[in-house]
């Protein structure tokens, strides 16, 4: 049974520094990548990644925008058991500077050197259909 809320979770997933990104391949295998949480962790159901445009994994979102995510987070770390929560959702691209501007953090700089106006940059955002987390013994569901 569910006992946090959106709220709940999303402060504990701020502590969570990154996600694996699954997408499904041209062959219909799953892949999945790190990604960056970037402390962009407002999180109201939707997540914000920076990727090049020309990546594979863009491509597979383009193909298939039926996406999971997956958070770990190490027991102690939140002041008790470790935190996992499963993210199924639907990823769009978004190739819009204002938008760039509102999610971009200074770390990111480390991968797109010359920032929001890095060449064929672009965003992925993915919605939350279903959030499934594990928290010692608390789990549950929430519908986003």
């Amino acid at each position: 049974m569910a006992t946090m809320t959106l709220p709940e979770l999303a402060k504990k997933m701020a502590k969570l520094d990154f996600a694996m990104l699954a997408t499904q391949g041209s062959s219909g295998a799953m892949t999945a990548r790190p990604m960056s949480n970037n402390g962009d962790v407002d999180y109201d159901g939707d997540s914000y990644f920076f990727a090049y445009g020309q990546s594979r994994k863009v491509a597979e979102i383009q193909a298939q925008p039926l996406v999971t995510l997956s958070y770990t987070g190490p027991a102690g770390m939140l002041g008790g058991p470790p935190l996992f929560v499963a993210i199924e959702g639907h990823a769009s691209l978004i190739a819009d500077r204002a938008q760039f501007e509102a999610h971009w953090t200074k770390d990111l700089d480390r991968y797109f050197p010359d920032g929001i106006d890095t060449p064929g940059v672009v965003m992925i955002r993915i919605h939350a259909e279903r959030i499934r987390y594990w928290n010692g013994d608390d789990e549950g569901e929430i519908a986003a």
